[in-house]
């Protein structure tokens, strides 16, 4: 019996820098614009997106209290907490918060939040495209040490994404 394989989302793209929004938003927005943007790849199963969101309003005052990001202010959050839940909630996949905290850190001690977080999203979507499609990540600056690094911790989220979606379609044909 032939497994069908798991697809990537059609069109799927995480906002970069220049497309978050440039107001501040409000917890429940946050929520609801990573959510939007995540819940298809990550969740998995139809069922389970209500159930198990890939992001609550307590995870992100959970990030606060454990200063992945920072408070926000007057109860709103920027653009640079944007781009840091979104990249937490892809590496929670794989990383404890004590490393997520640290790859973060050491992130943005190299470059800016919009020149790491554009090149995390960008580095991310060719990790899930080589992955879905079963082909290899070549990546032209191998001998960037950081990068190497980047691209190393998003194959493996891509792949624990990858194969968590083979094992729902498995369980959904299998009807468990």
């Amino acid at each position: 019996m032939k497994i069908k394989e798991p697809e990537l989302p059609e069109n799927f793209h995480i906002p970069r820098w220049e497309e978050l929004p440039n107001v501040d938003l409000y917890l429940d927005q946050v929520v609801t614009l990573i959510n939007s943007c995540l819940n298809e790849l990550i969740s998995g199963n139809i069922s389970e997106k209500k159930e198990n969101p890939i992001l609550t309003k307590t995870m992100i005052n959970n990030y606060v209290k454990n200063n992945l990001i920072e408070a926000p202010i007057k109860k709103k959050y920027s653009k640079t907490q944007c781009a840091k839940i979104f990249a937490i909630c892809v590496l929670k996949q794989v990383y404890s918060m004590n490393d997520i905290f640290l790859l973060i850190t050491e992130a943005l001690k190299r470059v800016s939040i919009e020149i790491a977080y554009n090149k995390f999203c960008d580095l991310f979507e060719q990790a899930l495209i080589c992955t879905y499609n079963k082909k290899d990540f070549i990546d032209s600056n191998i001998n960037d040490e950081a990068r190497y690094l980047l691209k190393s911790v998003l194959l493996s989220c891509s792949y624990k994404i990858y194969v968590e979606n083979l094992v729902n379609l498995v369980n959904t044909k299998n009807g468990t």
